[in-house]
């Protein structure tokens, strides 16, 4: 994790950066585009992840069903995300083939073909995990949650989109939002692995800097009101366990606050990846019958978002007990400074799960393009030392400052057949 990085930016406003990692011979190669469901408006929800599935059919160089026989066939594997605020591709292959990915990666940022009839299958496929996400109670309630948090910001919407927009987005409005935003200067290429820097910048220039610089992205500017006082609901719907979930503003990855917020997380919630069975919502919440789980969950997104606390309710509490039980271990966080060796179990464990998943290749090359989404690489590099430095003081003022009941949305899933 101590590597240096090599950092240039191509003519065409490209950023690329470089990190040798010789303890295995092979290369993890990641690009990153600055377009998510943060960049869509009402009508063409879920556009930029139908997107990232449109590049998986191919080019007239790299034909799809060629193109997923030569990645598997050179040893590699390949996938692809979107998220609220970036959309990523990546290639882990032996360091003597990355030179597919990388052609790979040239071509499918110009010439993706979109034809209708891929289109058109996609549409179906789309739907159709959007009907399955709608069969999840928790899906349901998450998103209700995110539109009643967010009414102006485009966080309002999932990144899988609304139903109405997937059954009435073109090809033409595809092609278009892939044009608009696939281009060098909205794009950062990460490469970690077994390669000479020098030679590997050459050939990047080679395959990347002929292509056409592009217009400079359009941005949504439509910052969240403060919320004026807490909302609740509930929602019935199919399934046979209820949920409750409180969502608090969380600020954006580069706040000072953030770090400290990630200790109240880990004290408050838990780390994931580790036991939660020290943190003060088990104990609270779980261990006297408050609740069968409790957890919470934040993102680093480049606009302020949302802390979720995820609860299920134990079957003999009924929701405002549970609620109840939530804000008083909260108020204790306000109230009273935790305790040293609390604070010192709670620091070491968020630590431990950054360190252990930032181990192998993949992940390296990973965290070198995320963080240039929100941030930058000096985001992850000093995100150590900046939890070392979270003070007891420090989680008590952002539990003071972002936890208040006045701030907040609590959303109760009850089971149809199951009273509140």
């Amino acid at each position: 994790m101590e590597n240096k990085i090599t950092q240039a930016t191509l003519k065409n406003g490209m950023k690329i950066m470089l990190k040798e990692v010789h303890t295995a011979p092979i290369i993890s190669s990641w690009i990153w585009y600055r377009v998510g469901s943060r960049d869509e408006v009402t009508g063409k929800t879920g556009i930029s992840h139908w997107t990232e599935h449109m590049q998986f059919k191919g080019t007239k160089k790299f034909p799809a069903k060629v193109l997923d026989k030569s990645i598997s066939r050179e040893g590699g594997r390949w996938n692809a995300a979107t998220s609220r605020d970036s959309t990523h591709y990546y290639e882990t292959m032996p360091a003597t083939k990355i030179d597919l990915a990388l052609q790979l990666e040239s071509d499918r940022m110009t010439a993706s073909i979109f034809e209708k009839k891929e289109v058109a299958s996609e549409r179906t496929v789309i739907i159709s995990e959007r009907e399955g996400h709608e069969n999840e109670p928790l899906f349901r309630l998450s998103e209700a949650v995110q539109q009643t948090s967010f009414r102006v910001h485009s966080y309002h919407h999932e990144v899988i989109g609304d139903m109405a927009d997937l059954h009435t987005i073109t090809r033409d409005d595809l092609y278009n939002h892939y044009r608009a935003y696939y281009v060098p200067n909205n794009a950062v290429l990460a490469l970690a692995g077994d390669f000479d820097t020098k030679t590997m910048l050459k050939r990047i220039k080679e395959l990347f800097e002929p292509l056409p610089k592009g217009a400079v992205p359009p941005r949504l500017a439509r910052p969240e009101p403060e919320p004026k006082g807490e909302t609740h609901f509930s929602m019935e719907g199919p399934g046979e366990t209820p949920f409750i979930q409180a969502a608090y503003r969380f600020p954006r990855a580069t706040d000072p606050d953030y770090f400290a917020l990630q200790i109240f997380d880990s004290l408050l919630g838990g780390v994931s990846g580790l036991s939660g069975k020290t943190s003060r919502l088990y104990r609270a919440l779980v261990d006297k019958e408050y609740a069968v789980e409790a957890s919470g969950f934040a993102e680093a997104t480049i606009d302020p978002y949302l802390y979720r606390i995820t609860l299920i309710p134990h079957p003999k509490r009924k929701p405002e007990q549970v609620i109840a039980a939530l804000d008083a271990e909260i108020k204790k966080l306000q109230d009273v400074l935790p305790p040293a060796d609390e604070l010192k179990r709670a620091v070491q464990q968020t630590r431990a799960v950054f360190v252990y998943g930032n181990e192998n290749i993949t992940s390296q090359a990973f965290w070198m393009g995320y963080t240039e989404m929100f941030s930058s690489y000096d985001w992850f590099t000093g995100y150590l030392d900046n939890l070392a430095n979270v003070t007891p003081q420090d989680i008590q003022r952002v539990a003071q400052k972002y936890f208040q009941p006045t701030s907040r949305v609590i959303g109760s899933y009850i089971p149809k057949g199951i009273q509140a």
